[in-house]
């Protein structure tokens, strides 16, 4: 959620804002519902002080009629208005959890993702000496994606990956728990970054697939049931995506600013309906309903949490590098960047087959948005107490990463060249 002070100080920004990321907002009618709220409270703490000082004038004897009828009159009214209360600030709640982040200045102003700015492009595209396969074909050649079955079984969109594609994904789990477990490489890409943060690594983490409704709520990830999977019977959704139970990880806590950053490497099993989404998407596994993620999730101090942002998009062109695979480096529009974000950026990785770059990672910035209804709260080495800043960014969506080593890396005879980083991993330098 956004601070309620900001938003009463800067109205008309926050409507601005909020338009630019296609929301429609009624800021007055929510300062209308906050002035009818703080009312109500104050009479209701009058009231409490009324009833108080009565308690206080009736210790120690029998109260008068008159004073017993006063106590009941108080605690009749109390109990009134706090049931209006309660109505009145759920109205209110409501519509600021309506209400998106505020996107950073830099943002580019857009009202879709083909607004989005291309910051750079990196490597170069494959020359190919035969006809490109896509991933898809190249697994159903080679027996390493059966979504035939998985179809009979599970329904469209779910797969079967087998034999040498399950070790590479292995061999890429590793690859990537290596890395970013290892100081001396966070304290490269901060130096070559110019970034004042610390070089500690990051926790690998695997977290419940699992979450309920109020921590995913206040997230803000929660997309309801047109896009996640809500389990019937029990106050259960499915994750969908591997950030969603790493940054509700410490809701309701105080972490001491000496433990931060929390630098989190979360691997998980993801869930998503992928409604609407047609054509190549429905080929091979670039787009499925069950999907592995390794995410990376960084709480931090309102200082370092957008060189956190920087640092984390660092690592994702690193790790895309090391697989020699050519990509673009996305800024994202206001309209793309999502509702808790300030600012995001994407990678698009070079699929061969659909002669195009596809999103491949994405980086989120919130600031101290998610972590005001999450409660999550740092306690500063001076004692003072202040919102915790969260950022959250793709290591690998591995279906997608695999897709794109896999098309890149064909050979005439259908083989695929495993980049070099990850033959230590395999054991092996093709598949």
């Amino acid at each position: 959620m956004l601070d309620i002070q900001f938003i009463r100080d800067n109205p008309d920004q926050v409507a601005e804002k909020s338009a630019q990321k296609g929301y429609t907002v009624d800021i007055k009618s929510l300062l209308t519902k906050d002035d009818q709220r703080r009312s109500l409270q104050t009479e209701v703490d009058e009231l409490r002080h009324q009833r108080n000082e009565l308690t206080e004038r009736m210790k120690g004897r029998k109260p008068t009629d008159k004073e017993q009828q006063s106590g009941r009159q108080l605690k009749e009214k109390i109990s009134a208005l706090e049931t209006e209360l309660r109505k009145v600030d759920q109205l209110f709640l409501d519509d600021l959890k309506g209400i998106p982040n505020m996107p950073l200045s830099n943002v580019p102003v857009g009202s879709s993702e083909d607004e989005n700015v291309v910051a750079k492009t990196v490597g170069e595209k494959p020359k190919f000496s035969f006809p490109v396969k896509s991933h898809h074909e190249l697994g159903e050649q080679r027996d390493f994606i059966d979504k035939a079955r998985a179809a009979k079984i599970s329904g469209s969109r779910f797969a079967y990956i087998k034999g040498d594609l399950v070790r590479l994904q292995f061999a890429i789990i590793s690859f990537v728990i290596s890395k970013l477990t290892d100081p001396e490489l966070i304290a490269r890409l901060i130096k070559d970054n110019s970034l004042n943060l610390s070089n500690k690594p990051f926790i690998p983490i695997i977290p419940p697939a699992m979450l309920r409704t109020e921590p995913y709520q206040a997230s803000a990830r929660l997309n309801a049931e047109e896009v996640t999977y809500k389990i019937e019977h029990d106050d259960l959704w499915l994750n969908a995506s591997a950030e969603h139970t790493l940054c509700t990880m410490y809701m309701d806590e105080i972490i001491p600013e000496a433990e931060l950053p929390l630098r989190l490497l979360g691997y998980s099993t993801s869930f998503r309906r992928e409604a609407g989404t047609y054509g190549k998407d429905m080929e091979g596994i670039l787009r499925m309903h069950q999907f592995d993620k390794l995410e990376m999730e960084v709480l931090s101090t309102k200082e370092s949490g957008l060189e956190e942002h920087k640092l984390l998009v660092a690592i994702q062109e690193h790790l895309v590098s090391q697989l020699g695979l050519p990509y673009q480096l996305i800024l994202k529009c206001t309209a793309d960047i999502g509702k808790p974000n300030a600012a995001g950026m994407d990678i698009n990785t070079w699929l061969p087959s659909q002669n195009t770059y596809r999103e491949t990672h994405t980086a989120d910035f919130m600031a101290d948005f998610q972590s005001r209804d999450l409660k999550i709260r740092t306690r500063r080495n001076n004692g003072e107490l202040e919102l915790t800043h969260t950022n959250d960014a793709t290591a690998f969506a591995l279906g997608r990463i695999m897709a794109a080593i896999m098309e890149n890396n064909q050979t005439s005879d259908g083989y695929i060249r495993v980049p070099e980083v990850l033959q230590p991993f395999l054991g092996q330098k093709q598949i």
